[in-house]
């Protein structure tokens, strides 16, 4: 298994590094489009949400992303030093109620890019699993 990680300080701006971190996954790991563009769109959010939401964009607390690749999966990890919070609750931003909400739709974008999306740790780390073939 190979086994790449970085950690960021809690910034916007370092959203790059981890843009840089998805295409470099790409090349090491030998990924193929579609699934590099499912990967980075899910990664970037979920490390987005770690920024803005679980370290309230505190750039003394750091974001960790790992990815490690299996035989016939890549699985990538998010971890955050907040508080945590409890994914079961979110709104449905399908609801009508919330379809014109401007945010509330990055947890439900991850599910649907990610093969399989186990929240940990309180909701402070998120681990995203995504297929091969």
């Amino acid at each position: 298994m190979k086994n790449i990680s970085i950690q960021i300080p809690s910034l916007v701006e370092n959203i790059r590094i981890v843009e840089s971190f998805v295409d470099n996954a790409k090349e090491v790991y030998s990924l193929t489009d579609d699934l590099y563009g499912n990967i980075m769109i899910a990664v970037i959010e979920s490390v987005n949400n770690a920024i803005i939401h679980g370290n309230k964009l505190d750039k003394d607390k750091l974001v960790f992303l790992s990815a490690n690749l299996g035989e016939e999966q890549i699985v990538f990890n998010i971890t955050d030093q907040g508080s945590g919070f409890d994914h079961q609750t979110l709104p449905d931003p399908t609801a009508p109620e919330n379809i014109e909400n401007i945010g509330g739709r990055g947890i439900f974008l991850i599910k649907h890019l990610a093969d399989e999306v186990n929240f940990q740790e309180d909701g402070k780390s998120l681990q995203l699993t995504f297929y091969l073939s």
